[in-house]
């Protein structure tokens, strides 16, 4: 199936959870992810299985004054 991680087009398993997109997408840490608008607590990124269509944001911390 396909996803979108920061508005590319991923295609993944039709089981994939959100740690393997993160996984296959490239995500290094430090880094939080939102599914469809909704941060997902990273205890929950191995359980939370994706749909078609998926969007998922990665975003990283921003340092600097």
């Amino acid at each position: 199936m396909d996803i979108h991680i920061n508005q590319q087009t991923l295609s993944v398993a039709e089981t994939a959870t959100l740690a393997e997109a993160l996984a296959a997408f490239g995500a290094k840490p430090p880094f939080a992810a939102a599914i469809n608008g909704q941060f997902v607590p990273k205890t929950q990124y191995a359980e939370r299985r994706l749909a078609q269509g998926d969007k998922i944001d990665v975003v990283q911390p921003v340092a600097g004054g």
